[in-house]
């Protein structure tokens, strides 16, 4: 294989292994170091017994993945705070116009489905990122992972209860989402605790993630009166060059809050039967530098 071509083979299923591990990891960055060494693993590989690129590269990509999960495991539990994925700034309505369609894509990279996939194991969580979000069948994911069937199976039917069990039910109108979270943002920054409690459902819950590194809450906040307490009490702080941007994070509906041009607070709303049913605040630099301000 000409060296062009084999850059052109694993150019063609990057998007693949990226999406495999983000949602294994959580996080771009780890993703994306994931993917680069499956690229010179790649590269290096003897290729010519090589039939499906695709198969091969996810074999790889997975059990990499797999090996920095049980890493990031071990630091997370030292984490300040609780932990969220880091946000990945997404598009989907301009590319899937279906809306059943679009659901799906939304839904595997929610930040609400990666939370709950941190409670599974590795194994487990490579099965149903691979079985669920990209419908490989059983048999190539039981050769990636080197177990057999049916013990891949197991892990799949496991990992499926345990994640429909806490499984968040999603809105995906648009223009619904665009006009509460349009509310939800001149209610937080104009200290509106009536314009909140409009909008956030009984049994809403703010998580924040500040890493230790920026102010966020340290324990999850209930309750539409607490929620909306906290947010009419910290919204309205004026900082220096304040700005805000409307943008799609994981699929959910994202305000950006910027000062002088750089990141400052993204905040990602879940949304269902007309409210918001979830709130996440993110702080932690670490996680928000990528993010690109963009127009109102």
């Amino acid at each position: 294989m000409a060296d062009d071509s084999v850059t052109e083979v694993f150019e063609e299923h990057r998007p693949t292994l990226l999406g495999v591990a983000y949602r294994m990891l959580g996080r771009v960055a780890d993703a994306e170091d994931v993917v680069q060494e499956s690229w010179l693993r790649w590269s290096a590989a003897d290729r010519t017994g090589v039939r499906e690129p695709r198969a091969y590269l996810v074999r790889v990509t997975t059990r990499l993945a797999i090996d920095r999960l049980r890493q990031a495991k071990a630091r997370r539990e030292s984490y300040v705070g609780p932990w969220l994925p880091e946000p990945l700034v997404t598009d989907l309505g301009g590319t899937v116009p279906d809306t059943a369609e679009r659901a799906v894509l939304a839904e595997s990279v929610s930040l609400a489905v990666l939370v709950v996939l941190e409670s599974l194991s590795p194994l487990e969580r490579a099965v149903f990122v691979l079985r669920e979000a990209f419908g490989f069948p059983y048999a190539e994911i039981a050769t990636a992972l080197k177990r057999g069937e049916a013990a891949v199976r197991q892990l799949a039917g496991r990992a499926r209860r345990h994640v429909e069990e806490r499984r968040p039910r999603f809105d995906v109108d648009p223009a619904q989402q665009r006009d509460l979270t349009e509310r939800f943002l001149a209610a937080a920054t104009g200290g509106d605790l009536a314009g909140l409690l409009a909008v956030l459902a009984p049994d809403v819950r703010l998580i924040g993630d500040g890493g230790g590194k920026a102010k966020a809450p340290l324990r999850v906040i209930e309750s539409a009166d607490k929620v909306g307490r906290f947010l009419a009490a910290v919204g309205p702080t004026p900082l220096s060059g304040l700005g805000f941007a409307f943008l799609e994070l994981n699929g959910a509906p994202a305000v950006l809050a910027t000062t002088e041009g750089r990141p400052y607070t993204a905040f990602v709303l879940d949304i269902a039967d007309g409210r918001v049913q979830s709130v996440y605040v993110m702080t932690n630099p670490d996680k928000i530098a990528h993010l690109a301000a963009q127009p109102l």
